[in-house]
């Protein structure tokens, strides 16, 4: 089985060449959910949804975010009626985060997240990393904001002083999942806010040790491939460059995959990850994705 630790804008770009090269039934995706919140009334899992997209193709690929050829008439009377909606959520995708919003009155989100999985024909395991609330905060030069507020009302423009967040329980397949691995992939999302959030729980940088873990770097030069990632690492006081992001990872990494133009970082992070790979991670088409993902599965 092969395991992902995805969040929901650069790591499903990598998805889309896995699930060509593996059987989907062998692919377990284990999803951030730290940006989880309720808007205009439903419960938004935007980075699980984003992941089910992906693997049903009906990902919006534009943005990353919602259904491909999605309406937005609910969005726009909404508007119409005076209402500011944060998120401009499509009908179509509206009605999945309706679904799960009413599923959640009677299971947890581990469970809805697998009758939302069964209903759309996905044969992989998404699962959430966790089934608890989370808090997240982003302290900037104007104020405190919620994750969302930062990244869609400002545009991800103020300057990060610190982000804060609390540390919350796995979901219950979490930590068998990682265990019974044979391979765990770190995608190229945000390490700050969509990676740390799931090693950091109870028990799974444990269970990471037990396996062989690669991951592909988030970053190319000393800028994120997406997202505000950079922005946060300098909040947290990191060198923003690849060698920084695999200290992170550094007391579980087996293989770390860094862009053709970081070579120059591959000799020092040599020196407390076992192997460092280059290779192209900039994904603008399906054969990079799939030439990526065989690399990554080749290895073990």
């Amino acid at each position: 089985m092969i395991c992902v630790l995805s969040g929901g804008t650069g790591t499903p770009k990598l998805l889309q060449g896995l699930k060509e090269v593996v059987n989907p039934e062998e692919l377990t995706v284990i999803v951030n959910t730290l940006e989880n919140d309720y808007f205009s009334g439903v419960y938004v899992s935007a980075d699980i949804d984003s992941v089910m997209y992906t693997l049903t193709d009906l990902i919006n690929e534009d943005v990353w975010y919602g259904r491909r050829d999605d309406t937005f008439h609910t969005h726009e009377t909404l508007v119409e009626l005076g209402f500011d909606e944060t998120l401009r959520i499509g009908d179509k995708d509206r009605a999945l985060k309706i679904q799960k919003t009413m599923l959640l009155k009677k299971h947890s989100l581990e469970d809805a997240v697998k009758i939302q999985c069964e209903k759309l024909g996905i044969s992989s395991r998404v699962l959430p990393m966790s089934n608890e609330d989370s808090i997240v905060k982003i302290h900037t030069n104007e104020g405190t904001m919620s994750f969302h507020e930062f990244l869609i009302k400002h545009q991800s423009k103020p300057e990060v002083v610190d982000i804060e967040y609390n540390t919350v329980e796995a979901s219950s397949n979490v930590i068998s999942s990682l265990e019974n691995a044979d391979q765990v992939i770190i995608g190229p999302s945000n390490p700050i806010t969509s990676i740390n959030p799931i090693i950091s729980m109870p028990g799974v940088r444990n269970a990471l040790k037990k396996t062989h873990v690669t991951s592909v770097s988030p970053l190319v030069g000393e800028d994120s491939i997406s997202g505000p990632a950079a922005k946060f690492m300098r909040a947290k006081g990191m060198e923003i460059n690849c060698r920084a992001v695999a200290k992170i990872y550094e007391d579980f990494l087996n293989h770390y995959i860094i862009n053709t133009n970081d070579e120059k970082y591959k000799d020092s992070i040599e020196e407390f990850i076992p192997k460092v790979s280059i290779e192209n991670i900039i994904l603008k088409n399906m054969n990079d994705k799939i030439t990526l993902s065989r690399t990554i599965i080749e290895e073990v």
